[in-house]
């Protein structure tokens, strides 16, 4: 399983009330919840992203309240990994509960800017900078999570597992 797209790059602390900020959670459809992600931190992501596109941010991403809605509305936006130097752990649990993937790595935090284009190896966990041409040394999914992802989220996970 693979990610690659452009990078958009935040800082410290993006807490899930810049993700999507509390006057959007009228709605639990991610679609429209897409519409506003980042809307507080970056006012034109939801034109710029496109489907593929990655986002990087430094320490303690997702930190904040623990709804659902912050993951879901950037899996929904198009991004295909999120990459940290470190992640909320409620944001980690509810990313990968919805199928989207994320990487700590403080090595690729600082190495990527904005622009660059990124391509993630989700089996190895390795993270290449194609822009600059560097690369770093991810975690990597165990199995159990990359099938949680590839299902689109746990629910979808536990339903297919079910039907087996």
């Amino acid at each position: 399983m693979k990610a690659n797209g452009t990078v958009f790059k935040y800082g410290d602390n993006v807490d899930t009330d810049v993700i999507i900020p509390a006057r959007y959670l009228n709605s639990s459809d991610g679609n429209e919840l897409a519409k506003y992600c980042m809307e507080d931190i970056d006012k034109d992501f939801a034109k710029k992203v496109q489907k593929g596109d990655i986002i990087v941010a430094n320490k303690n991403f997702g930190c904040g309240s623990s709804r659902e809605h912050a993951p879901l509305a950037i899996k929904c936006a198009g991004v295909s990994c999120v990459i940290a130097e470190t992640f909320a752990r409620i944001f980690y649990r509810n990313a990968i509960n919805i199928g989207l993937p994320i990487i700590e790595c403080p090595e690729a935090a600082k190495g990527i800017e904005a622009g660059d284009n990124v391509e993630v190896d989700f089996d190895s966990g390795m993270i290449y900078n194609k822009t600059k041409g560097t690369q770093f040394q991810g975690q990597a999914f165990p199995p159990f999570m990359q099938n949680i992802i590839k299902s689109g989220g746990l629910m979808n996970y536990i339903n297919a597992k079910e039907e087996e």
